[in-house]
């Protein structure tokens, strides 16, 4: 919200409380994807897995072998898929990405100019603005490649 000029003049307590709202609101979005609502989505696949299977997917863990819905109901839909067609066939990628704001520190915004009078003289000096200053940052986390249908591997990105 610090390029949007018409905030500007927004107390800082009314943009927390936007800022609030509108994580509420995501946080209800992202609950309606949850592995319970994929597991109820997918009742029919789940239900013939056996128990072992069935609690590993709970805990989104999947593995190599899987079907495509045993990985969407671990963890659910992919943010891109790419297909890639070889002379042995084709390959289908399911990427997952993570979205975050990273701090990058105060940034100058503008100046404040404040006049005083000094005796008989009007004096006039510029204080700088401020505001926190957060950059979006993208990053993959894991890439799923099946092939028939079946998931041939998995890379992930070490922490």
């Amino acid at each position: 919200m610090r390029n949007l000029p018409y905030l500007s003049s927004v107390p800082y307590f009314m943009k927390a409380f936007l800022i609030f709202l509108l994580s509420c609101s995501a946080l209800l979005l992202v609950g309606c994807n949850t592995v319970s609502k994929r597991i109820e989505e997918k009742s029919a696949v789940f239900n013939t897995l056996d128990s072992e299977t069935q609690t590993r997917l709970k805990q989104s863990i999947i593995k190599v072998g899987d079907t495509t819905d045993m990985v969407y109901i671990a963890l659910g839909h992919p943010n891109r898929i790419r297909n890639k067609t070889t002379s042995t066939g084709s390959d289908e990628t399911w990427i997952y990405t993570m979205y975050w704001q990273e701090y990058e520190g105060p940034h100058v915004v503008g100046y404040r100019r404040h006049a005083y009078r000094d005796g008989n003289e009007w004096r006039i000096y510029y204080e700088p603005l401020r505001e926190d200053l957060y950059r979006d940052r993208v990053e993959e986390f894991m890439r799923v490649i099946f092939k028939d249908g079946k998931v041939t591997a998995i890379e992930q990105t070490k922490q």
